[in-house]
């Protein structure tokens, strides 16, 4: 699924939209996004030295996760996150890397769906978390 088929699932735009593309199979989520090194998150972090903040590639992979909801995220509503656990940051990822997430829901009580995931750079492992969000609004 490309960008613009993401957008159908998800509400993020522009400079917040953190997938170029992203393939479900079997109940696991993978995604990709290449760091341009233009984003407006490594404008300061950190200057001759650009390093993704450790809240970026979280939100790479729930943006990753939640495209696993297709099909159950009605007109006007969206996924928001409530809670991060066992965040672990490996490696740093850096502007010309592309990063690929697995992700997967491990239980749902609608609207509450918890999740895991790994970010990696190649084979090296960048981050890996377990996190939970909510379908609002509608």
């Amino acid at each position: 699924m490309n960008r613009e088929e993401i957008k159908s699932i998800l509400p993020h735009r522009d400079s917040m939209l953190l997938l170029d593309d992203v393939e479900k199979c079997d109940g696991v989520a993978t995604g990709h996004y290449t760091v341009r090194g233009d984003e407006f998150f490594l404008q300061g972090h950190f200057p001759g030295n650009p390093i993704v903040p450790g809240v970026i590639l979280c939100e790479i992979l729930a943006q990753s996760a939640c495209v696993l909801l297709d099909g159950t995220i009605a007109e006007g509503q969206i996924p928001v996150y409530t809670g991060l656990d066992k965040v672990r940051f490996r490696s740093p990822v850096r502007p010309g890397d592309t990063v690929e997430t697995k992700c997967s829901i491990k239980r749902a009580r609608p609207p509450f769906y918890f999740a895991e995931g790994t970010l990696s750079v190649g084979e090296k492992v960048a981050v890996t978390a377990e996190f939970s969000f909510a379908v609002t609004g509608a």
